[in-house]
């Protein structure tokens, strides 16, 4: 699955001179949390809610309200964005944009096109913003790939860390009859073995368990899920 699939397109953006209040209205009416700034189509920076709102004054402050107001009215999006940006192109593999997202701590990234971007690397800067993936578009995709909206059998198994382990328990749960929904595998207990979480229907949970049981080295957990 590739970025171009999943962004969020097109994409709302902010000029530069626009004041902080605007773009945060803009930002509620739009339900989004982050925005591209650009001018003449090109991205100068990056602005979250949380950049718009820490810039206002706190409620400890002694100025007055028309204080207040006139102070925020002279900071524009251009003085709280973030400028160096990284950035993605549409055909960048979407687990390379959540490990770009996880490793730098941060929620969304623009995504360029490939033009602008040829190796479909991280970038900061550039032209040609096409779109955006965001930590929800990450979370959505994780309730497809583990089936968590569909109903079935949820089995967590541990399995040995070699060649053949995964195809042995999917042949144990085609035989009994079942059919998956989801799959997935993770990060062992240790070097040894591999944690698999999958989902099945046309079998109960014992009907699951039974079937696994001789070809995984442990049954960790079975459950009934939509």
């Amino acid at each position: 699955m590739l970025v171009k699939e999943r962004m969020s397109h097109p994409v709302i953006s902010v000029k530069p001179d626009v004041p902080i209040l605007e773009a945060l209205k803009l930002m509620q009416r739009e339900r989004i949390r982050r925005m591209p700034v650009i001018q003449d189509g090109k991205m100068l920076g990056i602005v979250s809610d949380k950049d718009l709102i820490h810039a206002a004054p706190s409620d400890a402050t002694s100025l007055s309200v028309w204080e207040i107001n006139y102070l925020v009215s002279k900071i524009h999006v251009k003085d709280v964005m973030t400028t160096h940006v990284l950035s993605v192109t549409e055909d960048t593999p979407i687990e390379e944009a959540a490990r770009i997202m996880a490793d730098n701590k941060i929620g969304g990234l623009p995504v360029m096109s490939d033009d602008a971007h040829p190796d479909g690397h991280a970038h900061s800067g550039g032209r040609g913003v096409v779109g955006l993936i965001t930590e929800t578009d990450l979370f959505k995709i994780l309730l497809e790939l583990m089936g968590a909206r569909e109903r079935g059998v949820r089995v967590t198994v541990v399995v040995p860390d070699k060649p053949g382990e995964l195809g042995e328990l999917t042949q144990a749960i085609a035989r009994a009859g079942g059919s998956f929904v989801a799959l997935g595998q993770f990060c062992g207990e240790d070097t040894t073995n591999r944690i698999v979480t999958f989902k099945v229907t046309g079998l109960s949970e014992a009907q699951a368990r039974d079937a696994v049981t001789p070809v995984v080295d442990r049954v960790v957990d079975v459950r009934t899920c939509c």
